[in-house]
């Protein structure tokens, strides 16, 4: 892997992070996006912006509701398919949510399905949290979707294979200095892959003092895909709500 190329750009630009993934369950994507907008109430038309949106499919479901959407994502693969359904209301640009990408301009900030801690240091996720600060309009609200890293380390299986489109996925995880590691090794037309994702552990007390650094009241934290209350111990999620 080249290291100008930071293992996230060059992974989720690839088309077998599209193979893995695949299967990914968006009805309940969907289901989360409906409880989230019951929730919020958000006006029509009101500003909103999918950070690391990924080919744009949540983006284009908010749109659907009758939300201004802007979709940011890192991977210019991912934007390139997510242009193809762009309107007057969805727009789609390559980003790095460590950059300021606006100010005072979004009603809401979503980063949903763990699209964060991708970074190798705490400035940089503090940086990519102070640029939502700056992009959103005072008491606009930053919703922020991450793992629970304490039940997601107690249940981590060491190995599992999976076979999609004729390809054996080998993947192994583990836990180490901070980081959730998932390495992923494969063979496809007889050469040899292998990637890693790199997740950061981040716990609630880390979250709630970078929110704070940046002006942001933590509102509250949801456990689930169900907005049910955050446990430590048996929450799936930390969904965070917090406001400018």
């Amino acid at each position: 892997m080249g290291m100008n190329k930071e293992w996230f750009g060059e992974w989720f630009d690839s088309p077998y992070y599209h193979i893995l993934y695949k299967n990914r369950d968006y009805a309940e994507a969907r289901r989360f996006i409906d409880h989230l907008t019951n929730y919020l109430q958000p006006p029509k038309g009101a500003r909103v912006m999918d950070l690391a949106c990924g080919k744009g499919r949540h983006s284009i479901y908010l749109n659907e509701k009758g939300l201004d959407v802007t979709g940011l994502d890192l991977s210019a693969e991912n934007i390139k398919a997510a242009k193809e359904h762009s309107n007057e209301s969805l727009h789609f640009f390559e980003h790095d949510m460590r950059q300021v990408f606006a100010e005072k301009e979004f009603d809401y900030v979503f980063n949903l399905f763990t699209s964060f801690g991708y970074f190798d240091s705490q400035e940089e996720h503090l940086q990519a949290i102070q640029a939502v600060a700056t992009a959103l309009k005072p008491k606009g609200y930053f919703l922020l979707d991450f793992l629970n890293p304490y039940r997601v380390i107690h249940n981590l299986i060491p190995q599992e294979t999976k076979r999609l489109d004729g390809i054996d996925f080998h993947i192994n995880k583990g836990y180490v200095e901070g980081y959730i590691l998932k390495d992923i090794e494969f063979r496809d037309a007889g050469k040899a892959y292998h990637f890693r994702e790199k997740v950061k552990a981040i716990r609630h007390r880390e979250f709630a003092s970078w929110f704070e650094a940046s002006g942001l009241e933590l509102i509250t934290c949801f456990g689930d895909y169900q907005l049910n209350a955050y446990e430590r111990n048996s929450s799936d999620r930390m969904i965070f709500l917090t406001r400018k």
